[in-house]
């Protein structure tokens, strides 16, 4: 029943809590996301496990860095067997293109598929209240698009962005172009510390190509029905 549109945020602590979780939710999940707590707590080991099981990953360290040290830091990553990695749009331009260029290279020399590169727009726990108190003038929405369209001209494959902003990325960035949405939430679901959020067929009509969940499906009494849940919701739109 697995749906690679579908990816599940591992946000745990430890190798004992994503092998239950990943035992748990069998083959109705093939894709996850390990982030900065569980990577920096238990390093390449979560992602030799998830390799191990076939599954597809999203290492989600969101580089940003000047663009040698970002580029070279991505083909360092692309040992761990990630098919997504991304870096924060707002380091520019030539970063995003020097990662780019450099991480097609190393994996032309080795003989294997580049990985997805994505770039954070604006994270969707950023309110309008947050943005205006760094001192932004324009509105989360515009600079938003003004980050995936730089990625996309750097030739990213994609961007990180709330799923309320995904209509206008797919507009402005064409059919081709990956929108990976966080702030998922199914109807009823707690918001928690998302702002900028929707329902996962919401998300999908407005031009996402992927969804991650977390608490939703970790946090639920039935982890495995609740993703089999929002797949069906996917599978509808």
């Amino acid at each position: 029943m697995a749906d690679n549109r579908l990816i599940v945020a591992l946000d745990v602590h430890s190798m004992s809590d994503v092998s239950a979780l990943v035992k748990t939710l069998g083959d109705s999940v093939s894709y996850y996301k390990v982030g900065m707590e569980l990577f920096y707590r238990v390093g390449a080991e979560v992602l030799t496990y998830l390799h191990g099981q076939g599954k597809s990953l999203f290492l989600d360290l969101k580089l940003h860095d000047i663009p040698n040290t970002v580029a070279e830091g991505l083909c360092s990553l692309m040992n761990l067997h990630a098919d997504m990695l991304n870096v924060h749009a707002s380091g520019g331009y030539e970063m995003m293109r020097t990662a780019v260029e450099r991480v097609r290279e190393k994996a032309a020399q080795d003989g294997i598929p580049a990985p997805k590169l994505i770039a954070v727009t604006i994270l969707t726990s950023m309110g309008d209240d947050d943005w205006k108190e760094m001192g932004f003038s324009q509105e989360i929405r515009e600079q938003v698009i003004r980050f995936a369209t730089l990625a996309k001209k750097a030739g990213m494959d994609g961007v990180v962005a709330s799923p309320q902003e995904a209509a206008a990325i797919r507009e402005a960035c064409g059919p081709n172009f990956l929108i990976v949405t966080p702030g998922i939430r199914p109807a009823g679901a707690d918001i928690n510390d998302q702002s900028r959020i929707a329902t996962p067929s919401a998300a999908l009509r407005n031009g996402a190509t992927h969804l991650v969940v977390g608490r939703p499906i970790r946090a639920a009494k039935d982890p495995k029905a609740a993703a089999e849940a929002i797949i069906r919701e996917m599978e509808r739109v």
